[in-house]
């Protein structure tokens, strides 16, 4: 991936990020992590595998994992 594609999504990660605190009206944050990862990856994932024109082993080595984690994770999302 080229810099300016990774400083676009960097970017778009905070400016939510921004967004999210901003609107917090006062609640104490929790759990940020886990919820920017599953806000994350579905969309990650359901777009890599589109790419890959539904090809698992290919999407598993674009994203850089196991297809048989990107099974797992799939099956989480209730991807198909």
């Amino acid at each position: 991936m080229n810099k300016e594609k990774e400083n676009d999504i960097a970017a778009c990660v905070a400016r939510a990020m921004e967004d999210y605190f901003r609107h917090l009206d006062g609640e104490a944050p929790g759990g940020i992590y886990d919820m920017v990862i599953t806000c994350v990856e579905q969309p990650l994932l359901e777009k890599v595998l589109h790419f890959a024109e539904g090809n698992q082993t290919r999407a598993a080595e674009y994203l850089g994992i196991n297809r048989n984690t990107l099974r797992k994770k799939m099956a989480q999302y209730g991807i198909k």
